[in-house]
């Protein structure tokens, strides 16, 4: 029987117990095309053998930048782990200047681009780079070469025999991975990890995972640079999953309905949007449709799992299944059963409608540096708990310090920062990883993250403000995307919003409002007037000193490529800040 001890053991043991012709599934012009998990191990193992034969070693480091989640990935990973090499995931929408730093800081041998996008990133600033031998294409591109070339090198498997040798001596403890962290401010951070720590944590994590071994399909479409989704590609790997990967964000609705997936993780905001167009649609319908599709969103948003409504409730429930919920579910491929949400605290409205439809979304926690998770939510045997993200998995230990950090101990925690000891000794202490995230442990042992606490702030007249609890509070409004909740120092909490200017176009269409382009919407009296209001609403839930007393309207809208957002979509407070520092200072007199 194969044991899994080290990350290209995952393959291997699919091919025992759940040998697929769909291991890995990808769209190239306009058309899915499918690996096996045989033809997946045989073109790792021709990676390995050419890897060699360019001299990589043992402990060398391999840069993967790709823009697209795709099956040359996971070929690539696999041929670089099995010689004791390591892969080093980059994101693909930071800028050449943290391309730079992280290729020199790992010292990576060789480069493997997915696009000429990234590719001409890499090439403008490939003359800093120290060790850098060569950069290969997975697309097919004129001014580089191209990874097929890297396969014909390895076809010939004379040397295969040395892959076994150096597979052999790879052990669990050993590097796997440096992951580069998004990082909301400075510099990235070398996450390192180890075959055990993700390993560790993909199996345990599967026990939380209520799917049919074999039988599954998943579609795959947050970044693989992302530990979030790299482990849990492993997971499906383990568990014989199908993976389909998503052409872009752009395309997830098409590629739903292509290809009908029984699982898909998420993010809050991805949840959000889709939340936004379902309610979008019902808000075009009249008559009774309209009523009908309002009243079962009114079922599903007091939805709590096990009964816990009554009887009658659940009678309600059924039939808004029957009638509205079901055509949501058909709208997202008709099989969706499971929606693993981490990255960012969902919002308990998204937990209760998507449930309600019989979508599980289960809300998880975890961190880079925890491989990542830590703990996370399984309907099954009460496991599950709105507002909370689940009780920690097996083998970790969740402490809560006294000023309310939350502290893990357990095999996923990181081996340490590479190359930097001092920022290592600050995190890991006596065993435990202290996360900088704030929370508590109910007397069931759900785990309830309140906030960052590098991110909770305090007023001038001494009180804590956590930014977190207000902005998911606020985006709930339909007029609000974005939304960043300011006042450190200043004597009261204030907000920089992002309206949501699709739905401010079909609002100021019903309400006859001429409201022109965006930089004109931000100015407009009437807009002003109506967010107002529903800042007011969300304020009642707020003590005093917490309610957002001013706001200030932005004209962009917030994304990753303009630098407001990580890759997961958190944040980049101080950015946000500074490309807003006028609006700040007309809020505070600055």
């Amino acid at each position: 029987m194969q044991t899994v001890t080290r990350l290209f053991d995952f393959p291997y043991y699919q091919l025992e117990k759940f040998p697929l012709k769909n291991s890995l599934v990808t769209k190239y012009n306009g058309k899915w095309e499918a690996t096996s998990t045989q033809a997946y191990i045989d073109q790792a193992n021709a990676v390995s053998r050419a890897l060699l034969r360019m001299g990589v070693k043992p402990n060398d480091k391999i840069a993967v930048i790709s823009m697209n989640n795709r099956t040359e990935w996971n070929i690539m990973d696999i041929g670089i782990l099995q010689i004791g090499a390591q892969n080093v995931p980059i994101y693909p929408t930071i800028s050449a200047s943290d391309y730079e730093y992280v290729l020199n800081h790992s010292e990576a041998k060789y480069c493997f681009v997915s696009c000429g996008e990234v590719l001409e990133k890499v090439l403008e600033v490939s003359s800093k780079i120290k060790n850098l031998r060569d950069v290969y294409s997975f697309d097919n591109l004129g001014n580089c070469k191209n990874w097929k070339e890297v396969l014909e090198l390895g076809a010939d498997d004379s040397n295969q025999e040395e892959v076994e040798k150096l597979k052999a001596q790879v052990t669990p403890n050993d590097l796997a991975t440096l992951i580069y962290t998004s990082g909301t401010t400075g510099r990235p951070k070398g996450v390192m990890l180890s075959h055990d720590n993700l390993v560790s944590n993909a199996i345990e994590s599967s026990k939380r995972f209520p799917i049919v071994d074999g039988e599954t399909k998943s579609l795959s479409f947050l970044p693989l640079c992302h530990v979030y989704e790299r482990m849990l590609i492993y997971l499906y790997q383990y568990r014989g999953v199908a993976i389909h990967y998503a052409e872009s964000l752009e395309t997830i609705s098409d590629n739903l309905k292509e290809t009908c997936p029984h699982v898909m993780t998420a993010v809050p905001r991805l949840l959000e949007k889709v939340y936004d167009k379902i309610i979008a649609k019902g808000a075009a319908l009249s008559g009774i449709k309209k009523k009908l599709f309002f009243w079962a969103v009114e079922v599903g948003l007091k939805y709590e799992p096990y009964g816990q409504n009554g009887w009658w409730y659940e009678k309600k429930l059924a039939l808004a299944r029957k009638l509205i919920f079901s055509k949501w579910k058909e709208g997202l491929g008709g099989n969706l059963k499971l929606i693993a949400s981490g990255s960012a605290a969902l919002q308990p409205r998204l937990a209760r409608i998507f449930n309600a439809a019989e979508m599980g979304v289960m809300e998880g926690y975890g961190l880079t540096e925890t491989s990542p998770v830590v703990s996370v939510n399984d309907m099954r045997e009460s496991g599950f708990k709105i507002g909370t993200v689940g009780r920690p998995i097996a083998r970790t230990e969740v402490k809560i310090a006294d000023d309310g950090e939350i502290c893990i101990k357990g095999p996923q925690v990181m081996q340490g920062y590479y190359k930097d000891p001092e920022k290592t000794s600050e995190v890991l202490k006596d065993g435990y990883f202290h996360t900088g995230d704030i929370g508590e442990v109910d007397a069931d042992g759900f785990l309830k993250i309140t906030d960052r606490k590098k991110e909770m702030f305090k007023t001038s007249g001494g009180k804590y403000v956590a930014p977190q609890l207000l902005e998911n509070r606020f985006k709930q409004s339909r007029f609000i995307e974005q939304i960043m909740v300011v006042g450190e120092g200043e004597k009261m909490p204030a907000a920089l919003i992002q309206p949501n200017f699709e739905f401010l176009h079909e609002w100021a269409n019903r309400h006859e409002v001429t409201i022109g382009a965006n930089s004109d919407i931000i100015l407009n009296d009437k807009v002003i007037s109506r967010i107002q209001e529903e800042v007011d609403m969300a304020n009642e839930e707020f003590a005093k000193w917490e309610k957002v007393k001013q706001f200030r309207l932005t004209p962009d809208v917030w994304s990753v490529d303009d630098g407001h957002l990580t890759p997961t979509m958190k944040l980049r407070r101080k950015i946000v800040k500074e490309k807003y520092l006028d609006l700040y200072n007309s809020i505070y007199g600055g």
